[in-house]
């Protein structure tokens, strides 16, 4: 930044220079017409080289005062001057843009490193925030926060600085260089500056509204595109074709009525300045040329006020678009703080690397959801010893997800205690607890990758333990009946794949870690009853001397388990092997006869 400040005061030490040579030309050009009268009446006069030429003459170390204009010499010695002063002003922009350059080069590219670095700051913070953070929230402002926020705030530390600094430095220099010229000049110069950065600002707030607005009903048109593609096979289902292309035809039309507005409103912006500069260019001339006719200024001087105002026109009237980017700035950092500023509730406690033999216990947990308030778990106990299987069965509703989010400490309990090998859950490495678990999560979510980067999402393997992992979950013949095999490029959360695939992927990402602890949160629910008999014979070898707590509705899918957990509006209500449980003739029991009924058809 200071390099940059530096790079702005060289750039407009020649940008403020420069107009010093025209005034000087036009005074030497006004002295030769006066020269060659002279010359009419005697045989040579002396002429004054311009003051920056004599400078520049002493510099070298030679006097060059004046030059004695003849009529043979008069044309070729005035074309001499005026080309030596046109290759000076030529020089002083060549250097000016060279130092305007690497102004942006300094100030523009820091606003980019610094907008690198908040983007990483961002998105690094969302990986530690916990799920009730994401449930408080909504995805479009988390995705606003690293995107629009963000590069609200680079424009402020780049153009707004750097506009803001130029200005400051051009003012204090154009302003000393015409006050010691002549005050009363300078005054009526500058007078309409002011009145057009107000207009300016005014302008500005009136473009920035209408902005907001166009880009609000930008996101109200992208946001109905997304959910029309992602809804497409429901929309179709249900022929609501017409229903949506009349309403995207409105909000489509209102869009188009918000962006005409908004021309409008910046058709103002290039005639306000316009006639303002005009207006102070007329000043200029007027109170210049009756100074000129009294004799305390030159005509050349009013040509170089001429080019201040011009030169300092643009950078006021950018304060109008900077105080607003300032504004802007202001809300999106505030926004950005207060995120970066949140402390998860979940936080890994350690960083020692930790190996589990997966023994599970449950010790009068209770658990309600933070911003609902629903008591989802109440008083549940229950155990799980390693390299055995528990079976968790109940009605929607009644608790069993819940469970699995405690198990992976997605959320810590109200109170009780939840212990791995004998080790609060809260006071382990949560990453190693993560990484030693396989999870099959209820909503299966794939990413819009190949299949086979979605298996091996959560550990790096091999070709054979990919397939292999596909084998266990019965789903390897279908992929290989895709035209790219393992390398069919899934859609948008697994769209151009069946649900029944998609459950079968995951599960084969799960079984792939090779976890000290497998936990199926109702992932058959999409399989037929031969697909679900196929896995899970494959899993009884997977989960032989493994930990495993499988979640589900049917009791297919749980009977072979060692230990079944029966819940009902968040408590266990029965529990024990299955036919214990149909011994009981109770909950357990009468879920078994309806769900037979229904599998014979009855």
């Amino acid at each position: 930044m200071v390099l940059g400040l530096l790079f702005i005061t060289l750039a407009n030490i020649f940008n403020v220079y420069a107009p010093v040579l025209v005034g000087e030309g036009i005074d030497f050009l006004v002295q030769a017409v006066s020269a060659k009268e002279k010359l009419m009446s005697s045989t040579s006069t002396l002429v004054s080289v311009p003051p920056s030429l004599r400078e520049g003459a002493s510099w070298l170390g030679h006097t060059f005062n004046s030059i004695e204009l003849t009529g043979e010499n008069f044309s070729s010695s005035v074309v001499k001057i005026a080309l030596m002063l046109a290759v000076g002003y030529f020089v002083f922009h060549i250097f000016k843009g060279i130092f305007l350059f690497y102004q942006r080069q300094t100030i523009i590219v820091i606003s980019r490193y610094i907008e690198y670095d908040l983007k990483n700051e961002i998105y690094d913070q969302y990986q530690k925030l916990d799920m009730a953070f994401y449930k408080r929230n909504r995805t479009g402002d988390l995705m606003n926060r690293i995107s629009e926020d963000v590069s609200r705030v680079r424009m402020y530390i780049g153009p707004a600085v750097m506009y803001t600094l130029n200005l400051i430095v051009l003012v204090i220099m154009c302003v000393w260089i015409m006050l010691k010229i002549d005050v009363s000049l300078t005054l009526f110069a500058l007078s309409p500056l002011p009145f057009m950065m107000v207009g300016i600002y005014y302008v500005s707030q009136i473009i920035n509204r209408r902005t907001d607005k166009v880009q609000a009903q930008q996101s109200t048109l992208s946001t109905m595109v997304q959910e029309t593609i992602s809804g497409i096979r429901v929309l179709k289902a249900f022929a609501r074709e017409p229903h949506y292309e009349n309403e995207f035809s409105d909000q489509a039309e209102m869009y188009y009525q918000r962006q005409m507005k908004l021309v409008k409103a910046e058709a103002l912006f290039m005639p306000v300045i316009a006639l303002l500069v005009g207006l102070s260019t007329i000043l200029t001339v007027y109170a210049g040329s009756l100074k000129v006719a009294e004799g305390s200024i030159t005509t050349g001087v009013i040509v170089q006020f001429v080019f201040y105002v011009n030169q300092l026109t643009w950078p006021f009237a950018l304060m109008g678009w900077v105080s607003s980017l300032v504004q802007k700035a202001e809300a999106s950092q505030a926004r950005i703080n207060e995120f970066l500023r949140a402390v998860p509730d979940i936080q890994n406690p350690t960083e020692v690397d930790q190996q589990f033999i997966g023994e599970l216990r449950f010790k009068n947990v209770n658990f309600n959801y933070p911003d609902s308030g629903i008591h989802a778990i109440k008083n549940i106990s229950f155990s799980v010893p390693p390299g055995k299987t528990l079976a968790i069965i109940g009605k929607t509703g009644s608790g069993k997800s819940t469970l699995a989010n405690l198990m992976l400490r997605m959320y810590d309990p109200d109170s009780g205690e939840i212990t791995i090998d004998g080790k609060k859950l809260n006071t382990i490495n949560l990453s190693a607890l993560r990484s030693q678990t396989g999870y099959v999560p209820q909503d299966v979510f794939l990413f819009s990758d190949t299949i086979r980067n979605n298996i091996s999402f959560g550990k790096e393997a091999s070709e054979e333990a990919i397939i292999q992992a596909a084998r266990d979950a019965d789903i390897h013949d279908n992929i290989v009946a895709f035209p790219n095999g393992y390398d069919t490029l899934l859609g948008e959360r697994g769209i151009n794949v069946s649900g029944g695939q998609k459950q079968r992927i995951s599960i084969a990402r799960a079984l792939l870690k090779n976890p000290a602890i497998l936990l199926l949160d109702d992932c058959l629910s999409a399989v037929d009853t031969q697909t679900e008999e196929n896995i899970l014979r494959s899993l009884k070898r997977v989960m032989e001397n493994r930990t495993s707590i499988i979640i589900a509705h049917r009791i297919s899918s749980i009977k072979h388990a060692d230990h079944i957990v029966v819940m009902d509006n968040g408590t266990i209500v029965e529990e024990g092997t299955h036919a214990a449980l149909l011994s009981l003739n109770r909950l357990y029991a009468s879920i078994y006869r309806k769900q037979l009924m229904e599998k014979k058809g009855l």
